[in-house]
């Protein structure tokens, strides 16, 4: 079988060739300094999968102190991060692939020991569904304005790192999908109540992402978005509501859109009758207007050229260079890859101490074999 498909030049609609379909995708790796800095075991394991893609995103950066989401995460909130970042972009440009930051600020899921006041903020005083989990304080206006703000900042700071493009994190009950989440916001302000509301703090984030791009890069500069589809929670995101997003992100002309699932080919987490690909219903909707990347449990190269097939142009691989670091090589050469994790394969794999860590102890993510 030809798996030629796969490593085909994609052009984004903002002109950037990347020299193939396939895509690191931001994975948390708790291996970042104190201070929020790039750490120097961090290079290594970049560096170990920075071979044969077309585009590397990082893990998330916050782009300001109140919005760290857990210790050993980087930041882009000041420019004493620069240094550490231009080397993290060099090191993810090496062997050709576009290096992009994912920008990012926790909201409500941020752990209160680790905000300058103690206190998290979220759209509105709402705690999340999950145990011990802190009320947030609902942001004022001008604190809206300032995380608005802080993202085009960290926008000028990924452009003067040297960095491809940015990535910004809508996904994963963070900040920008509790300010579209009807469980999360509920404003009667400007910011939040009817959809349309509901939508007005992700594009505005957005739209300040790229008026910083266009007043400060000098080359095409990318810009994603990575979204969540739906919710489990009551009121929660639905998929009409996704595609109402996902046409309001491809309306602003951006390069690209990331739909962050577990499996490509799964269906809805609210309606077990729905089986369709929620990945393929994004494609559906905005495929012809905007590039859709698909992410979730592509492991082997007959799932990825299965999932290319479907029309999505790009796919991210996350869990899969956990596993195997030289995963686009081995499938070009026609080499099998690995698909399971030994208790004895850290130091193989260059996985930093902590992100090992979290490895061992998150059950049923990784197939582990002793």
């Amino acid at each position: 079988m030809s798996y030629a498909a796969l490593f085909e030049p994609y052009t984004l609609p903002n002109g950037v060739t990347l020299q193939n379909r396939l895509v690191m995708a931001p994975m948390t790796h708790w291996s970042s300094n104190p201070d929020g800095s790039v750490s120097a075991v961090e290079l290594p394991y970049y560096r170990e999968r920075n071979r044969g893609l077309g585009m590397i995103i990082s893990a998330a950066v916050y782009v300001q102190p109140d919005g760290i989401g857990f210790a050993g995460q980087f930041g882009i909130h000041d420019d004493a991060m620069l240094p550490g970042l231009r080397t993290l972009a060099e090191t993810l440009q090496e062997n050709g692939a576009k290096a992009l930051l994912q920008l990012y600020h926790g909201g409500r899921m941020c752990p209160p020991e680790l905000m300058p006041d103690g206190q998290v903020r979220s759209a509105s005083a709402v705690p999340a569904e999950r145990e011990g989990a802190p009320t947030p304080v609902a942001m004022s206006t001008a604190e809206i304005h300032t995380v608005i703000a802080n993202f085009a900042s960290a926008t000028r700071r990924a452009i003067a790192a040297g960095y491809d493009g940015v990535e910004i994190h809508g996904a994963n009950t963070y900040l920008l999908q509790q300010f579209f989440s009807p469980h999360s916001n509920r404003r009667t302000d400007e910011w939040g109540g009817s959809l349309e509301k509901r939508l007005r703090f992700p594009l505005a984030i957005l739209e300040a992402v790229q008026t910083a791009v266009k007043q400060y890069a000098t080359r095409p500069f990318i810009v994603g978005y990575r979204f969540s589809p739906e919710e489990t929670e009551n009121p929660g995101i639905t998929l009409d509501d996704t595609l109402q997003l996902a046409s309001a992100l491809a309306a602003k002309k951006l390069d690209y859109l990331h739909v962050s699932v577990m499996d490509f080919w799964k269906g809805s987490l609210r309606d077990p009758t729905d089986l369709s690909s929620r990945v393929l219903r994004i494609q559906q909707q905005v495929g012809a207007q905007v590039p859709v990347m698909g992410v979730g449990s592509i492991r082997t190269a007959e799932e990825a050229l299965k999932a290319l097939a479907t029309g999505v142009p790009l796919l991210a691989l996350g869990r899969e260079l956990i596993l195997e670091p030289r995963w686009a090589d081995k499938v070009q050469a026609g080499e099998p890859v690995r698909t399971t994790l030994s208790r004895q394969d850290q130091q193989a794999l260059i996985l930093p101490d902590n992100l090992w860590r979290m490895i061992m102890e998150m059950k049923g993510w990784f197939p582990v074999v002793d």
